[in-house]
């Protein structure tokens, strides 16, 4: 997923916006989603997604990926939420489902707080997958440090990007190699497959990683990664005017159900 991810970053038809701009209107979406009221961010979910796949192109299938994938873990933390043991008190419980020893039920404020979450989840989570999706990584690494990030921290994120790679390009050739070898396919399969790799995984992994730092050390490597300059870009002014334009209006529209 992480390469589908890279490639998709490098062919968005907004990668040539300005990194800086992008990453305050994410900044300022990402404020206005945990705020707003949950119709608003509603609208900020769709209206993300149509900037990652109209405006930036990204394939609906990848971005319904990612997205459904990362709110699949919030789904699955709304029993939590939703379901109380015990006697509920008269007129507290939307739903009764009696077990042998205790009586499970499903409240209304539950159910309405499990439904704000994940309107709050999905909409900060859109305009995540906005800045994932448009700005590349080196690109994000550069507004950090013009924001002055510690360049250690830098250069952590970067090695750790990078041993992504290495870590799936392992993976994935040692479960090709398993199932050269009569190895059984299957999800269930895999789960098992996994579990018995896990410490040749870590194995291969370090090596290729050692490999690698390796390479760094001959080609001068003195323990310092540079990054390019950050390097200013204009920003479209039909960009800029919708941008400017859906805040106005999403503050609009909360000025007016706050005083309503």
């Amino acid at each position: 997923m992480i390469r589908k991810i890279d490639a998709c970053v490098s062919m968005n038809a907004l990668r040539l916006l300005s990194p800086m701009w992008k990453s305050l209107f994410t900044a300022l979406m990402f404020v206005l989603a945990c705020t707003l009221h949950p119709v608003l961010q509603a609208v900020i979910t769709v209206w993300m997604m149509v900037w990652c796949t109209v405006y930036a192109r990204i394939p609906l299938r990848i971005y319904g990926l990612l997205s459904g994938t990362a709110l699949l873990f919030c789904v699955m933390s709304m029993p939590a939420l939703l379901l109380e043991f015990g006697h509920p008190a008269g007129g507290q419980a939307a739903g009764l489902y009696q077990l042998p020893d205790l009586p499970l039920y499903i409240t209304a404020d539950g159910l309405q707080r499990a439904g704000l979450l994940l309107a709050r989840v999905a909409a900060c989570m859109s305009c995540f997958l906005f800045l994932v999706f448009t700005t590349p990584f080196h690109e994000l690494l550069q507004v950090l440090r013009r924001l002055r990030m510690p360049q250690i921290v830098l250069e952590l994120m970067l090695i750790m990007y990078r041993f992504l790679f290495i870590l799936g390009d392992t993976a994935q050739g040692m479960l090709l190699a398993r199932t050269l070898r009569g190895g059984k396919r299957g999800f269930r399969a895999r789960l098992g497959v996994t579990a018995d790799m896990a410490g040749a995984l870590f194995a291969g992994t370090m090596s290729r990683y050692y490999g690698l730092l390796q390479g760094m050390t001959a080609r001068g490597f003195t323990g310092e990664i540079m990054l390019p300059p950050y390097v200013p870009r204009p920003v479209p002014l039909k960009y800029s005017l919708q941008a400017y334009a859906g805040i106005v209006l999403l503050l609009l529209a909360q000025w007016w159900i706050v005083s309503h």
